[in-house]
């Protein structure tokens, strides 16, 4: 597109127009917006139709609790995204998930050492000054 000097002194005529694609999850019927960018490319790569299947049927899940009744459905992606350990690498994200898990395990007993040795040390110093009152 070229402009000329005269183009650029009055006000821009150029109007957009309005988006009609709906970003969110769901689109004002309800349904799941399968372009919505929050899935990714869950809803087009290789286990697509059964995170499809999985998510529609939470989505329409009366059960108590929600989604109790897709645990068939659930599995099924489990299952698919197994037979594809190249893009969805679920044993290093495991071996992550317990690494970290261990770590916070060891930080939470650093901290409660800590805490348990702070209120002996503050029990002693209560004694210690109450009985040279």
């Amino acid at each position: 597109m070229f402009l000329t000097k005269e183009d650029l002194k009055g006000p821009s005529s150029i109007v957009l127009p309005e988006s009609d694609e709906p970003r969110g999850l769901l689109l004002p019927n309800g349904e799941i917006n399968w372009g919505c960018p929050c899935l990714g490319d869950a809803a087009i790569g290789p286990c697509s139709v059964e995170f499809r299947t999985s998510l529609s049927c939470f989505h329409k899940s009366t059960a108590d609790p929600k989604g109790s009744d897709c645990l068939q459905e659930f599995r099924d992606v489990n299952d698919c995204m197994e037979r594809y350990p190249d893009l969805f690498s679920t044993r290093q994200n495991r071996e992550s998930d317990e690494a970290a898990l261990k770590s916070l395990d060891e930080d939470t007993e650093d901290f409660n050492s800590t805490e348990e040795a702070q209120t002996s040390n503050e029990t002693t110093v209560s004694k210690t000054d109450s009985s040279t009152k």
